[in-house]
């Protein structure tokens, strides 16, 4: 079974950074895209930004140009680099994969991290 492992987030003061990973597990798979979500106490979960297999970026209003999203293929791992962080960026940021293709079958359900915290003290 596929899993996505996350790792990084933490405290950090107010215009720090943070950098977080995310990989998935299982040999021999292909993800289109894979991102990050977020969600506050009280809020909805919210795209971050995405990332396709050939590079295409999709980012939330209020990041851009301060967050960077990559991702390495041949270890099924996206990074999100986040800089100037404000604390309206304190959430529990969970990785996501649309699906993934294993031989000549595509996981269609999508999959999601365990969550990691980020607390941005003013």
């Amino acid at each position: 079974q596929v899993q996505l492992v996350e790792s990084g987030g933490g405290l950090v003061q107010a215009g720090g950074s943070l950098r977080l990973s995310c990989a998935a597990s299982g040999r021999s798979i292909s993800i289109n895209v894979m991102g990050y979500y977020r969600q506050a106490p009280g809020k909805q979960r919210e795209l971050v930004a995405t990332i396709t297999n050939d590079g295409r970026t999709n980012y939330a209003d209020s990041v851009k140009g301060r967050f960077t999203i990559s991702r390495d293929n041949a270890k099924n791992t996206v990074y999100l680099q986040m800089n100037s962080l404000k604390s309206e960026d304190t959430a529990v940021y969970y990785c996501n994969a649309d699906g993934y293709t294993r031989g000549l079958y595509y996981y269609s359900s999508p999959l999601w991290g365990q969550g990691t915290q980020v607390t941005v003290s003013s």
